[in-house]
């Protein structure tokens, strides 16, 4: 990506967290009594929240490391909150807008500072904490969902295959180590044929994962036929090249824009990430993709970002699988995924061929999760064609 490209979208974003922090905490000081020690107290407490996740991140190699994870940490749980308010917040304002016309609120309501505007701040506040406690505790609630596929195509010799999907685990400040482990050995514990990770395995700069060692605990990812990866747009911010080799490092096979016949059996196909084209590295047609592979094997397709599902199709891949939407992560966005999207999360079919898009079994930016829980997949693949004769 272009410097000039990254500033701009570097101003963008911070723009519209400052303007999301300022209306919260405006509409904050206007909840509070007058007197000025309250509002000075309440806003020092409000500013050194909004600045954590901004300093933690841009002074990482400047502070001392445990301030700047402390900082990324708090910062990150503010931004559930800050997300919560915003919308609690404009809520409430809209109901205000009507009382403009309707006055179905007594005076008093509306008075800066009143008993009223009290209660209501500290409601919104009960409300705004208990939602990031919820989320926070969800987002750690690692699921196993399981179900079975049919494909009418033949093997050599396999007749079920057992598939064992992971994706955005986001490794990286708030994922961490121990957070790793327990992924890891849930996938294990499912005794898989094969392992995918469909993407964004990282969330940033792998260069502190190098410094925890988290490629000795991606290497306890085993299975018969091995463990499969393709970079999601994350790989890409965090530094295309390194994170490949570090997954290389961890006896990881990466695929990109590349096939790999398993078993003499089955095609797994890894697409590229479409964000390499922002950085120069633009990704093969699938058609092209798929030149030299022998249709009458099963195909199944790794895509980071699940976009053109009718492409898929048209190309005869048996199962695609995806991850990237988090399907929004935290409601309502989800609303917002499911307008972007084709499926955001979960299970479809499309003539022959099937889809699945993780949810994700990490989290980006806050490690809350509301609205869906963290999940590792577990798809029984049954072959159910005629034997195939070699020619």
């Amino acid at each position: 990506m272009k410097l000039s490209a990254f500033i701009i979208f570097i101003t963008i974003v911070l723009s519209i967290y400052a303007l999301i922090n300022i209306y919260i905490v405006s509409r904050g000081l206007q909840a509070l009594p007058q007197d000025g020690l309250y509002r000075l107290t309440f806003f020092l407490i409000a500013l050194f929240f909004i600045l954590a996740y901004p300093v933690g991140r841009f002074s990482e190699r400047v502070l001392n490391k445990g301030i700047a994870e402390l900082l990324i940490h708090v910062g990150s749980y503010y931004l559930a909150m800050m997300i919560f308010a915003f919308f609690l917040i404009m809520i409430i304002d809209i109901f205000r807008l009507g009382n403009y016309f309707f006055h179905y609120f007594p005076k008093s309501w509306n008075q800066i500072g009143s008993h009223a505007q009290l209660i209501t701040a500290a409601v919104v506040t009960s409300i705004v904490l208990i939602l990031t406690i919820i989320g926070a505790i969800n987002a750690k609630q690692v699921r196993i969902k399981e179900f079975d596929i049919h494909i009418a195509k033949n093997s050599h010799s396999l007749t079920q295959f057992n598939i064992v999907l992971a994706s955005d685990i986001h490794l990286g400040t708030i994922i961490n180590n121990s957070r790793l482990e327990a992924i890891v050995n849930k996938i294990i514990g499912l005794h898989p044929d094969i392992i995918l990770l469909a993407g964004d395995v990282f969330d940033e700069d792998i260069t502190t994962l190098v410094d925890k060692n988290i490629a000795s605990i991606l290497a306890n990812l085993k299975s018969k036929y091995g463990v499969f990866a393709i970079p999601g747009n994350h790989e890409y911010y965090s530094g295309i090249e390194k994170a490949m080799a570090y997954l290389n490092q961890a006896d990881i096979v990466v695929l990109r824009d590349s096939v790999s016949f398993v078993a003499d059996s089955i095609y797994i196909v890894g697409r590229d990430d479409i964000t390499g084209n922002r950085f120069g590295s633009e990704r093969k047609p699938l058609d092209k993709l798929l030149k030299n592979v022998d249709r009458d094997y099963p195909i199944i397709l790794m895509d980071h970002q699940p976009f053109r599902l009718e492409e898929v199709q048209k190309n005869g891949i048996d199962l695609q699988v995806s991850g990237h939407t988090h399907h929004g992560q935290i409601f309502p966005f989800n609303f917002i995924t499911n307008k972007v999207f084709e499926l955001s999360w979960g299970y479809l079919q499309k003539g022959d061929t099937h889809y699945y898009v993780s949810c994700g079994v990490g989290t980006w930016g806050p490690p809350v999760r509301l609205g869906s829980r963290p999940e590792i997949i577990k798809i029984e693949l049954h072959l159910v064609g005629k034997e195939r004769v070699r020619g």
